[in-house]
Order: structure tokens, then C-alpha cells, then sequence
């Protein structure tokens, strides 16, 4: 249940692979992740879909040096710079991944097929022209940690007070699945090589917000019966998942971002 975009795995991946720190091999492995296969079609110079090592190779020729993610929503275009077909786009998939060094952006579309338990996922990459602007709403990794930890103790007061924070089996269940996940690898592997430690530090906290978030939303209204409760709930969760998902952009967007403060 852990929230770990596409486009996270595409930027961490890539932007080690374009520092040198891992093989070409070993970063599409770990962007593909339990996907069939990724390809990325409209790159420049390819007439026809290519595949990621390809693709990762043919960025660097046309001068890419760094990939950012951006997490847009409805009325929060998070990471992104325009142009608007481009944003556009990229709110229909709700992620995309944005060049840094050439002005091209990546938006993910995924395809599944076959049955429950049995399915079989594609994405293709469609790479599309993007504006050369600073990013949209993108905090520092301090400002997204300190966000994190004050949107967290306001959403749990207020939660806690309405009853309606995630609770029952399937809540618990879900709970103890994150603590074995977190709890089975190490902090390295959160992240791809040559990001900070403080990047993977707020990539776990922005994970386990977003994981309270979602059993909030997904077991009812709890306690929370009349109107005025439902509308507290919602207010509660609609700026912490805003947080939560800026915190996601500040940590995977760091390896790019961090050096240059």
C-alpha cells in the first residue's frame, strides 16, 4: 500500500544512472520494478517506441542531466512548468517526470490485461516538449519535513477526535504489512544511490502519511456521522495528502535540487 509513483522510480533510477552510480541494467531492473515492460515513445531521433536503456541513452545524448517528478493534482499542478498540453497530461496520469538539460517531459501510460492476480502491466513513456521554468510549488527537503510532521500531529488530533482513522483487520493488517516493509530493508533502499539521507528520511515519513491518509478515506466516515463531521474529515485529510504528496516531490526531486542550494 505503500505510494511509489512510476515517475519516482524513473527519476531516481535515471538521475543515478546519469551520475554514474549504477549500470545501465540495474536502473531499468529497478524502474520496471514488477512492471512487464516500459518503453518511451516520441523521443526525439527514434521514429518508434524504444526501450529504457535506449531511451535512458538517448537523453543523455540530447543533454538531459537530471530527472524531477511531478505529482500534480486537481488545482495543484505540483512539479509541474507547462506548457498546458503538457500539464494536461500529466494530471490525467497524475505523475509525470520532467528533464532537466533538455526541455522533453515523460507521462506515464499504463496498460493491464488478464485476470486478478495474473496481471500483466505495461507502460509506455510518451515524451512530449515541456516548458524551461522553475517547477511548480516544490519545497526543500527541510521545508517538506518540517510540513510532514506538523500536517501529521494537526490530521491526527483532529482523526482522533472524529474517529475516523483506519481501524478493524484489513487496517491493521495493512499497518503491519508497511512496519514488515520497512522494517525488512534498509534505509539504502528507499532510494537509488547518491541521494541524501535526509531525502530518504522524508520519503519514508511522506510514505507513512500517505498510507494514514488512505485507510482514512478507504474505511468510511467512522465516527464521523453528521455533516459538519464529514466536511471536518475531509479537511483534515485534503491538506495533509497536499503535504504528503510535496514531500514526494522534494525527496525524489533532491538528487537534482539539493546541490544546487
Amino acid at each position: 500500500m505503500l505510494f511509489e509513483p512510476r515517475s519516482g522510480r524513473l527519476a531516481a533510477w535515471g538521475n543515478a544512472l546519469l551520475a554514474g552510480l549504477v549500470s545501465p541494467d540495474e536502473a531499468v531492473l529497478s524502474i520496471v520494478g514488477e512492471d512487464a515492460v516500459h518503453r518511451v515513445a516520441g523521443l526525439p531521433g527514434e521514429a518508434e517506441p524504444v526501450g529504457l536503456t535506449l531511451a535512458l541513452g538517448r537523453m543523455r545524448a540530447l543533454g538531459v542531466s537530471g530527472l524531477r517528478v511531478a505529482l500534480p493534482a486537481p488545482g495543484h499542478p505540483l512539479g509541474l512548468s507547462g506548457p498546458p498540453e503538457f500539464n494536461a497530461r500529466a494530471l490525467e496520469a497524475e505523475e509525470a517526470v520532467v528533464c532537466v538539460g533538455a526541455a522533453l517531459g515523460l507521462v506515464p501510460e499504463v496498460t493491464e490485461v488478464g485476470p486478478a492476480g495474473d496481471v500483466h502491466v505495461s507502460v509506455v513513456w510518451h515524451c512530449l516538449p515541456v516548458r524551461e521554468a522553475p517547477p511548480a510549488d516544490v519545497p526543500s527537503l527541510g521545508e517538506a519535513e518540517r510540513e510532514l510532521a506538523e500536517a501529521l500531529r494537526e490530521a491526527t488530533v483532529v482523526l482522533t477526535r472524529l474517529d475516523v482513522a483506519g481501524s478493524g483487520p484489513v487496517a491493521e493488517a495493512a499497518l503491519s504489512a508497511y512496519r514488515a516493509r520497512a522494517e525488512a530493508g534498509s534505509s539504502g533502499d528507499a532510494l537509488a544511490p547518491g541521494y541524501p539521507a535526509r531525502a530518504v528520511r522524508v520519503l519514508s515519513l511522506a510514505q507513512r502519511v500517505d498510507l494514514m491518509v488512505s485507510l482514512a478515506y478507504e474505511h468510511g466516515h467512522g465516527g464521523a456521522v453528521s455533516s459538519s463531521e464529514m466536511a471536518a474529515r475531509a479537511d483534515a485529510l485534503r491538506p495533509v495528502e497536499r503535504v504528503a504528496r510535496r514531500a514526494l516531490v522534494a525527496a525524489y526531486n533532491s538528487a537534482v535540487e539539493e546541490p544546487r542550494r
